[in-house]
C-alpha cells in the first residue's frame, strides 16, 4: 500500500506560501497561477527538448520533497540530535605496555662474591672486585650472565681464583658484554707476574656443554683468558684476551677474537675463523683443526698450525711459520730461522720464506707457489707445477711448467 504524505499538515498554522509549495510538488500537474495555456512560447507536448525539461523537473522536484521530509523529521524528533551518556571518564589511563622485569625477568648482581644456584637471565648493575677467590660462579643449567659493560676485577697477590667460575658438566650458559681484569704484566721475557685472577673464565671438573661466550674483554690473568674447553659445543665470539700467562682463548668454535701477549697458546679451538692469536714463548701462535682468514705468531713455536689452513699467515721467529698437516690454500708463511710454510700433502697458490731455515717452503704437492730462501732452498717438493723459486734454489722430484 503506497503511503501518502501530508505536508500541509505539518507546516504552521497560517502559512499559506508554504502550502501552496507543497501542493505544487506534490501535484505537479496543477498549472502555476502566473502560468497561460495560450501562450505562444509553450512547446508542443511531442517536442523533444521539452519532454528532457519535464524529466529535469521532475527529478529537482523528487530531490526537494525528500530534503523537506527530512528536515521536518529531524526537526520533529530533536532528542535523537543530542549526545548520549556522560562523557566524563571513567578513571585515569591505565599502563599498556609491559615492564622490563615482565618482558625479560632478570636478577641484578651488585655484589661479589656471588654464586648463581637457580636457572635464569642475571646481569652486574655494577664494577665488582674481589681481593682473592672467585667472583662469580656458575652451579647450574640455564643460565644467561650478562655482565652489562661492567668490570670484573681482582687485587688477589699472588693472583688466584677466577672471575667466572663455571661447576662441572654445566649446560647452555651465556656470558656476554663486559670486561675481566687484573693486575698482571709481562715482563718482555715471557714471565708472567702480579695481582689478579688466576683465570678470566674457567670450568672445573667434566668440560661443560653449550656454552657461549661473546663481547667479554679479559686482560691481566695469571693463567688463561677465556677457557671453556674443546671437545663440547662450545663457542667463544667477538672477544678479546691481552697479556695472560697461559691459553688465551680455547673453545671448540672460535670466531672474530683477538688474542695477543699470552704464555701459551694464544687460540686454540677446532674450528677457528677471522682470528688473531700471537704467543711470546714457544706456544702456538694460533692451533686449529680448520683456520680459515686467521692469523698466528709465536716467538719460538709454530706460528699458526692447522689440519686444513685457508687464506691464513703464520710468522715464527724460531719455529715453523705456517703448518698445515694436509692441505694449505692461499697462505702465507714466514720464518727466521725455520721453514717458512709447510704443508703436509698439498700446498696450492702458497707463499713461503725462510731468512737463515731449512726452505722456505715445503709440500709433498705443490702447486702455482713460491718460495724465498736467500743462498739456500726457496721450495722442496715431490711434485709441483706453476712454482717459482723468488730466492735460492729449488729441490723437485717431478716438476710441470717450470724452468
Amino acid at each position: 500500500m503506497k503511503t501518502q504524505f501530508n505536508l500541509a499538515a505539518l507546516a504552521p498554522s497560517g502559512s499559506a506560501d508554504f502550502q501552496s509549495a507543497v501542493s505544487r510538488i506534490s501535484n505537479p500537474q496543477t498549472p502555476h497561477k502566473h502560468e497561460r495555456h495560450g501562450d505562444l512560447n509553450a512547446r508542443p507536448a511531442g517536442s523533444r527538448r521539452y519532454s528532457r525539461l519535464e524529466t529535469c523537473a521532475t527529478v529537482w522536484r523528487s530531490v526537494l520533497l525528500g530534503w523537506v521530509l527530512l528536515l521536518f523529521t529531524l526537526a520533529l524528533q530533536p532528542s535523537t540530535l543530542l549526545a548520549q551518556g556522560s562523557l566524563t571518564p571513567p578513571g585515569p589511563p591505565a599502563p599498556t605496555m609491559k615492564t622490563l622485569q615482565q618482558v625479560e625477568p632478570r636478577v641484578p648482581i651488585s655484589s661479589a662474591p656471588f654464586t648463581i644456584s637457580q636457572p635464569g637471565s642475571y646481569y652486574l648493575t655494577t664494577n665488582l672486585t674481589v681481593s682473592g677467590g672467585n667472583a662469580i660462579t656458575i652451579a647450574t643449567n640455564g643460565v644467561t650472565l650478562d655482565l652489562n659493560g661492567f668490570t670484573i676485577s681482582s687485587t688477589a697477590n699472588p693472583p688466584s681464583g677466577r672471575a667466572v667460575l663455571i661447576n662441572a658438566g654445566l649446560r647452555d650458559i651465556t656470558i656476554q658484554n663486559g670486561h675481566i681484569r687484573g693486575g698482571v704484566t709481562n715482563n718482555g721475557s715471557g714471565v708472567f707476574s702480579g695481582p689478579g685472577f688466576g683465570d678470566g673464565i674457567y670450568y672445573s671438573g667434566s668440560e661443560p656443554q653449550n656454552v657461549r661466550v661473546s663481547g667479554v674483554s679479559v686482560s691481566g690473568c695469571r693463567y688463561a683468558g677465556i677457557y671453556v674447553g674443546l671437545e663440547a659445543s662450545t663457542t667463544v665470539e667477538n672477544c678479546v684476551v691481552r697479556t695472560v700467562g697461559g691459553v688465551g682463548i680455547a673453545a671448540s668454535i672460535i670466531r672474530g677474537c683477538v688474542a695477543l701477549d699470552c704464555g701459551g697458546h694464544a687460540i686454540f679451538g677446532q674450528q677457528v675463523s677471522d682470528s688473531r692469536g700471537e704467543s711470546v714463548s714457544s706456544g702456538y701462535g694460533l692451533l686449529a683443526i680448520t683456520a680459515q682468514n686467521c692469523y698466528g705468531s709465536s716467538t719460538s713455536g709454530t706460528g699458526l698450525s692447522a689440519y686444513t689452513a685457508q687464506n691464513s699467515y703464520g710468522y715464527s721467529n724460531a719455529g715453523t711459520g705456517l703448518y698445515a698437516y694436509a692441505t694449505a690454500i692461499g697462505c702465507y708463511g714466514s720464518s727466521s730461522s725455520g721453514t717458512g710454510l709447510y704443508a703436509g700433502r698439498t700446498a696450492i697458490g702458497c707463499y713461503g720464506e725462510s731468512s737463515g731455515g731449512p726452505r722456505g717452503l715445503y709440500a709433498q704437492n705443490a702447486a702455482f707457489c713460491v718460495g724465498k730462501r736467500p743462498s739456500g732452498r726457496a721450495i722442496e717438493a715431490y711434485i709441483a707445477n706453476g712454482c717459482w723459486a723468488e730466492l735460492g734454489t729449488n729441490l723437485i722430484t717431478y716438476k710441470y711448467n717450470m724452468p
